[in-house]
């Protein structure tokens, strides 16, 4: 089981290193009204995904890791506002949000890094704010959090495909990404 839980720890630690590359590869060099624009009501356009994601590394999931260590199930964890991200009318330019995301994950991979977080580590337990999802495991914080990536760079993705959709002609129905969900 050791083994099992470094390994996934480490598949975890390589997908939060690519997501910086990963969304400049993707995002970088796009105009405004393609990474400003929503795929839907209520959806996060790819500059609020990335905005979103800022606020995360500076808010989130190192602040989550400390409180486990430092203090285990006793103390919640402060709360995470999961719409919170930076406007495009308000914030600076996609090139430079995705320099300070890269820069910020850096520095909180280095972070992760210096917690070593071995087996017994990973097992550690925290409270999350939300009772429903009540006692979770430093490991379940880094699946977590490797796994809210993923997902938001499917988000990116989404809106991106969706600005195409009326442009594919009879090939739109058979694309899943353009359909809302």
């Amino acid at each position: 089981m050791a083994d099992e839980s470094a390994s996934a720890f480490g598949r975890h630690v390589a997908t939060l290193e690519r997501t910086p590359r990963t969304l400049a590869a993707i995002l970088g060099g796009l105009d405004d009204e393609l990474v400003t624009s929503r795929y839907g009501e209520g959806t996060f356009s790819p500059y609020h995904v990335v905005g979103h994601l800022i606020i995360g590394e500076r808010d989130d999931w190192i602040p989550r890791a400390t409180i486990i260590l430092e203090h285990g199930p006793d103390r919640p964890f402060d709360p995470f506002d999961h719409t919170a991200t930076i406007e495009p009318g308000d914030g600076p330019p996609m090139s430079d949000l995705l320099v300070e995301f890269a820069s910020l994950r850096a520095a909180n991979l280095e972070s992760l890094r210096r917690l070593g977080l071995d087996d017994a580590r990973l097992g550690l337990e925290g409270t999350h704010p939300d009772p429903a999802l009540g006692r979770v495991t430093m490991a379940n914080l880094i699946a977590a959090w490797a796994t809210h990536d993923l997902h938001h760079i499917a988000q990116v993705c989404k809106g991106l495909a969706r600005q195409n959709r009326d442009q594919v002609g009879p090939w739109g129905p058979h694309m899943g990404i353009l359909v809302r969900g």
